[in-house]
């Protein structure tokens, strides 16, 4: 059976999966061109942590042997190797030249991961993505954004990011920093933000800066945003603040971003996103208040959790065995 390699490398883990492409009969026409699956085909799916604290070289050599891992398994089971490989990484990436520039919490600098990983799997053709534009990717074709021609994913974890979403592709901008969301100032002057602006909206309204500022307001260390919503939930006037202050923060971040992109869907993702209406219904209203000649997009949570990246991985593998396909040789 023909598939692909997909993998999802994160901070603490990996998540990866063989996907399949082998096509399929048009519904109710038989006589009909097969067509590829637009939802990925699983095969199988794997985990394994990140081992960051073992240095970047040995999370290089990781991924490279979990990949030739994932390989192996296809051709035992599936009796034939894979045919191309996507990967998403975190930090900045430069996808067009396949190179992981930076991740602050890998430790790594300008690693040829495609390079690599296309020599460890014997030559396939692999595609290297950011991890929240990659997670956008599968949000925007196959998940909460389906049939939307333009949307914004954006996940709401330890940072804030974006995807920027274009007829089912996922824009990354001239240096490859397109959707950086989380960086928007929003509060001037406000948090020291380790970008180095003061005041970025990821320093206020991520699901990190609600922990934090609920654990310093209920005296609790451990308390976390989790804790916070449960907490607004029993009518806890602490929280309710706190987690206003965010929403707040939240919604003035995200009508800039919706003035300059007109999505018309906005995909809220991420840990925060977990807390369902308790986010969603403040979160529609503050940024109703806020809008004035702007249209309003549809506001919905995001549909894949964490395994966005992975799917997205598998998306853009089959992204590039469908373009190296196609084109003609020389």
């Amino acid at each position: 059976m023909r598939h692909v390699i997909a993998l999802d490398v994160g901070g603490t883990g990996m998540k990866a999966a063989l996907v399949g492409v082998d096509p399929e009969p048009a519904a109710g026409r038989p006589d009909a061109p097969p067509q590829a699956p637009e939802h990925p085909v699983l095969l199988h799916q794997a985990r394994r942590a990140t081992g960051r604290e073992r240095g970047p070289e040995a999370v290089v050599d990781d991924i490279l042997d979990f990949a030739a891992e994932l390989r192996a398994h296809g051709e035992k089971h599936f009796g034939q190797s894979a045919l191309a490989a996507g990967v998403a990484v975190p930090g900045i990436v430069d996808a067009e030249n396949g190179i992981a520039v930076y991740a602050a919490n890998l430790g790594w600098r300008d690693v040829p991961l495609r390079r690599l990983l296309g020599e460890r799997l014997g030559g396939v053709p692999v595609a290297l993505g950011h991890d929240v534009r990659t997670g956008g990717l599968a949000e925007g074709r196959i998940g909460a954004g389906q049939g939307a021609d333009r949307f914004l994913f954006v996940p709401l974890g330890t940072g804030i990011a974006g995807a920027i979403g274009i007829n089912g592709s996922v824009e990354e901008g001239a240096h490859g920093f397109a959707g950086e969301i989380g960086h928007i100032v929003v509060r001037p002057g406000g948090t020291a933000c380790p970008c180095g602006q003061y005041g970025c909206l990821e320093r206020f309204a991520s699901a990190a800066a609600v922990s934090q500022a609920w654990a310093e307001v209920s005296g609790d260390p451990d308390a976390d945003a989790a804790d916070c919503a449960k907490a607004v939930e029993s009518g806890d006037p602490r929280a309710r603040a706190v987690w206003q202050d965010a929403v707040d923060a939240l919604a003035d971040g995200l009508v800039t971003a919706l003035t300059l992109l007109d999505p018309r869907t906005l995909i809220i993702g991420g840990g925060l996103a977990e807390a369902g209406e308790t986010l969603f219904t403040p979160l529609r209203a503050a940024v109703e208040r806020r809008v004035t000649f702007q249209k309003l997009p549809s506001i919905v949570p995001a549909a894949l959790g964490d395994t966005a990246g992975c799917l997205g991985a598998g998306l853009l593998a089959r992204d590039l065995l469908n373009t190296t396909s196609t084109t003609p040789r020389r």
